[in-house]
């Protein structure tokens, strides 16, 4: 079943159009990636559905529900929840403070509860550091953080700009080993934007490729792992 839909969504910064015409969708309970060279406009398409660049032309239907004229907060509201490039915790609020935000719109305490539970048998390591400035955190730690604090919003689906940058390799594969795990645990539905395509093509169901704002191709990752234009331009085989 359908979850998210993009129909012909057209973006732009100022004169300057980014995307053209996008039609993506995403069923529920799977992870799609969408992956491109930089500059391709891959972070704008998440912005675009989160409603911080909202659509010039084109529709964005979420659970049925157009959302491209919503404000961001209406969006996450119904959620829909971005994990943004670059991680952008709060650097001076505690661990502790930065997930509670994460559930400022919640009211059920003891659902709340129980997901800092689970946050922390996923990343232990915020329990440790509970107390701790979020600035004082390493790359790694800062991007488990930021997924987490996403996840206290409890979202049905999840938006996430390139969750690699900037970590070391075996940090990566931890953290792609916990985005499986979200998804197969709470059947969270993921929408992952990532430039390591090899990685992104493993942990994906589907995937999406964007060349100059237009989609070129889509296919089931397995399918897309074969494809030798894939190979050639971004799995460097």
């Amino acid at each position: 079943m359908s979850m998210l839909e993009l129909r012909g969504v057209c973006a732009s910064y100022g004169n300057i159009q980014v995307l053209h015409d996008l039609a993506i969708t995403v069923n529920q309970g799977e992870i799609i990636t969408l992956i491109g060279a930089n500059g391709a406009g891959k972070s704008t398409t998440l912005m675009s559905i989160s409603g911080i660049v909202p659509p010039r032309r084109g529709e964005i239907i979420f659970k049925n529900r157009p959302i491209h004229n919503l404000a961001p907060e209406k969006i996450v509201a119904l959620g829909l929840c971005q994990v943004p490039e670059g991680r952008h915790i709060f650097p001076e609020l505690t661990v502790r403070e930065n997930l509670d935000m994460g559930a400022f719109l919640r009211r059920d305490r003891q659902g709340v509860e129980d997901d800092l539970d689970y946050i922390h048998t996923l990343f232990p390591i915020l329990r440790d550091r509970s107390n701790q400035p979020g600035g004082n955190l390493s790359g790694g730690e800062q991007q488990m953080l930021a997924i987490s604090r996403a996840l206290m919003a409890r979202p049905e689906l999840l938006l996430l700009d390139e969750p690699s940058m900037g970590l070391a390799p075996l940090v990566t594969r931890q953290i792609f080993e916990i985005i499986r795990r979200i998804n197969t645990d709470h059947n969270t539905t993921i929408f992952l934007v990532e430039q390591n395509a090899n990685l992104a093509l493993k942990v994906a169901h589907r995937g999406y490729v964007l060349e100059n704002g237009r989609i070129t191709l889509h296919d089931e990752t397995a399918a897309l792992r074969n494809n030798d234009d894939v190979r050639r331009a971004y799995l460097g085989i």
